[in-house]
Parts: C-alpha cells; structure tokens; sequence
C-alpha cells in the first residue's frame, strides 16, 4: 500500500501557502521599505554629496595615469549608470510612500472637518482631466477665471486675506 503525501507536502519539502507567500511579501515589503528609507536618508544629505564628488575627482585626477584610456571611461560611465538606475527605484518608493502618506492625512482631515466635502477623499484616483474639470468647478464656484493662469496671481493674495 502507498502512502498517501498530504497537500501541502512533496517528498517531505513543505509547500508555501498563501499565508507565508503573504507574510514573506509583507517581510520583503519592509525590508525593501526600511532598506530603501535608509538609502534615500543618507545620500540626501551634503556628505553623501561630498562623497561623490570625491569620486569623480580621484576618477578625472587618475585620468593621466591610466592614460584616459577607454577602460577608464568605462568606469565611471558604468558606475554613474548603476547607481542611477538603482536611485530611480527607490526615489520612486520614497516619492509613493510620501504621496501616500499625504492623501491618507489630507483624507482624515476632510474626513474630520464638518464643513469639507468628503466626496473629494480619493479624487487622486480620477485623470488627469477629470481633475481639471473639478478644479474648474470650483475656480467657477468661487468666482474665480478658469484656467490655471486665472487664479495663479492673485491666490496668494486671496488667501492671506481669508478670515
């Protein structure tokens, strides 16, 4: 008589169910996460600055000696690439989680504030031109002249003498 192998189970290997493919995504979420805030922390302040400046000197001071030959321009060329390629991605996650985190905040309060329409929380989901017609909307509501150019004189004004 054969065994019977249950499910989840193949010549004694586990399988991965959906709950640990879950959590192993939500683990490498905030590893990538945390891993991606550090990054982005410490090469937005002036020593990272420094610090790649330095490289790109040392880099065009070695020019003579290696007789800027095309290998050391392939250096530098290939390193700037792989770091930018590698920058986009996580300026893009810090730039999402940051948009994120301000919609979620800007939600609460029109969600909290009595007099606020709560029919804009998640208009960030609209297009582009649906936007522009509700900005539209309520450039006429107010009295104001369509169009960006209409109101970017004077809101400045306008809201500083709001009382």
């Amino acid at each position: 008589m054969e065994a019977v192998v249950p499910r989840n189970e193949i010549a004694g290997a586990a399988l991965v169910g959906p709950d640990h493919l879950e959590r192993l995504d939500r683990a490498v979420d905030k590893l990538f996460t945390r891993i991606a805030s550090l990054i982005s922390g410490a090469t937005g302040r002036p020593a990272a600055f420094v610090l790649a400046l330095g490289i790109v000197v040392v880099w065009a001071v070695s020019g003579p000696i290696f007789g800027f030959s095309d290998t050391w321009q392939l250096v530098i060329n290939t390193g700037t690439t792989i770091v930018t390629f590698l920058m986009v991605f996580l300026i893009q996650n810090s730039q999402n989680r940051d948009a994120g985190a301000m919609q979620a905040k800007l939600d609460e309060l029109l969600r909290a504030i009595d007099k606020a329409r709560e029919g804009f929380i998640g208009i960030e989901h609209m297009t582009d031109d649906e936007i522009e017609a509700l900005r539209a909307a309520l450039e006429r509501e107010c009295g104001q002249r369509g169009g960006k150019e209409g109101t970017a004189d004077d809101s400045v004004e306008r809201l500083l003498n709001r009382s």
